[in-house]
């Protein structure tokens, strides 16, 4: 059946729609993140760049595979999660900022966590889309948390095993294929993957014993590592 041309343009100003909406809260958010960051770290050079780089990542995202025709305060959600991790992002290139101001700053973007799918499910607008969206931006405060916690001094350099393996993963996907594959979803990846925000809010935290910092740190490092490994190994079995 051929589509008339009023037709047509209702398709494409419906696919258009979210986009539009997102641009449109992603400046406004923007603009309160540059307020913040000058007021907070004297420059708004760092957390504004990094939002702005998830900003055209994500549009490009909505376009190619959103498929509902409104956005939804599911992905605006994760969208402010984003700005905490870019503005983040400032308190590690700029030292001396409170520790209470990090560590609210990631207990409140981890506290948001869940908030976008259950409103998604509950809004009919469940998407691949919000899922990489979400799933992205919790690799994201996982990166900074350990990259801050590197710079301050609170850990060592193991810390970036914590917070980086996601992207080694994805790194290692470009020599090996396989690894590109699908995964099914499975409760044990988010399972770990709140143990691992929570162990880096934990060595975050003011108040946490410095003897307990190496034992949750290799504790993480070690669950997040069998978590990739079985992952690794069903990808190579799917690809044997």
């Amino acid at each position: 059946m051929f589509l008339s041309t009023p037709q047509i343009v209702a398709q494409r100003i419906e696919g258009q729609a979210p986009v539009s909406t997102f641009l449109a809260v992603s400046a406004l958010v923007s603009a309160a993140l540059a307020l913040a960051a000058f007021y907070t770290f004297g420059t708004l050079t760092g957390p504004v760049l990094v939002f702005a780089a998830i900003v055209m990542i994500a549009a490009y995202g909505l376009i190619q595979s959103y498929p509902h025709p409104v956005l939804g305060l599911c992905n605006v959600v994760t969208l402010l999660r984003a700005a905490m991790v870019a503005f983040l992002i400032g308190a590690v290139l700029v030292p001396g900022v409170s520790v209470w101001v990090v560590f609210g700053l990631a207990v409140a973007a981890f506290a948001l966590d869940g908030i976008d799918g259950w409103l998604a499910r509950r809004a009919g607008l469940v998407s691949d889309f919000g899922a990489r969206f979400d799933m992205e931006t919790d690799a994201g405060l996982g990166a900074v948390i350990s990259l801050w916690l590197l710079a301050s001094g609170t850990t060592g350099p193991e810390i970036l095993l914590l917070g980086f393996m996601r992207y080694a993963f994805l790194g290692a996907s470009f020599i090996w294929p396989a690894l590109q594959a699908p995964l099914p979803d499975a409760f044990r990846r988010k399972a770990i993957c709140v143990v691992q925000i929570t162990a880096l809010i934990v060595l975050i935290f003011p108040l946490t014993p410095q003897v307990l910092v190496l034992p949750v740190t290799v504790c993480a490092v070690l669950l997040l590592g069998w978590s990739f490994l079985v992952d690794i190994l069903w990808l190579a079995r799917r690809a044997a």
